[in-house]
């Protein structure tokens, strides 16, 4: 990128391109980001289960309407650049106007932020945060309130429904013969520490419920690694095995537990149905 083609360029990991991203990211021609976390690089224990992986989150920032993304290597010799080279290397001069969050740091150790920007000639917008329930929204909370179960608040700090992006692949008919088909995915790259159980989710646009475990009712057709189990209020649409997919989770309904038998289970599919739709 070379900043003399673009007016303004948005800064930032953007992970999970929330509402605050997106205040950032609005108005700029270009965004300038890294493909893996800093910590993952300078403090591996620290570093955060991502809410997305990198190309969805390229993705995502381009959908913001951003003309070019950057997405730079952030490695151990990355790190020790100043915040002059940083910024050289960047492609980014004194005629771009940087657009960033009140916490963007760079340079080496972070000592540069946007008050170093503008006490070195640069133009620097800082972009004020934006708040849900009187806090702003981050990417931590995100990722805390989904690994509670809190989808419905994950979602509107998101500004749209948590995914769960996976391949289609052929389940052991367990559904069918309830009476209750489902679409069998596969999480791809999933992080986060999504609780086990049901949701009310969608699927090619159609409204579903589904769950996400491990089926412990079926003893040893049981799943070894979590698996979204996807059941559609209506029509079924068509995925076909191998197919890759959106799984769009709205609510979460309760916890998955192993019950006493397939009828049980049956039953209570049901209730989960009736709760999705209300």
């Amino acid at each position: 990128m070379r900043s003399a083609d673009f007016q303004s360029v948005a800064v930032g990991f953007f992970d999970g391109v929330h509402l605050g991203h997106q205040a950032i990211l609005d108005g700029a021609e270009a965004a300038l980001t890294f493909r893996s976390h800093p910590l993952a690089v300078l403090s591996p224990e620290r570093a955060p289960r991502l809410l997305m992986d990198v190309e969805e989150r390229l993705a995502a920032i381009r959908a913001c309407g951003v003309k070019e993304v950057v997405a730079l290597d952030f490695t151990p010799e990355f790190a020790r650049l100043s915040p002059e080279e940083f910024l050289a290397m960047a492609g980014i001069s004194k005629e771009t106007k940087i657009r960033c969050g009140a916490n963007w740091r760079f340079g080496r150790g972070g000592t540069a932020d946007a008050t170093w920007l503008r006490a070195h000639g640069y133009s620097a917008e800082v972009v004020p945060a934006v708040e849900y329930r009187g806090e702003a929204v981050s990417s931590t909370r995100i990722r805390a309130a989904l690994e509670r179960g809190e989808v419905e608040d994950a979602c509107a700090m998101l500004g749209r429904p948590f995914e769960v992006r996976g391949e289609v692949f052929a389940g052991k008919g367990e559904g069918s013969r309830l009476g209750y088909p489902t679409v069998n995915v596969k999480p791809r790259a999933l992080r986060i520490r999504l609780p086990l159980g049901v949701y009310a989710a969608e699927l090619g646009g159609v409204r579903a419920v589904a769950n996400y475990g491990l089926a412990p009712t079926f003893g040893e057709r049981a799943w070894e690694e979590p698996v979204v189990e996807v059941h559609f209020l209506r029509q079924m649409p068509d995925a076909q095995e191998g197919s890759l997919v959106e799984v769009k989770l709205f609510r979460f309904l309760r916890a998955e537990r192993e019950f006493d038998s397939p009828d049980a289970l049956k039953a209570q599919i049901a209730q989960d149905c009736a709760a999705a739709l209300a």
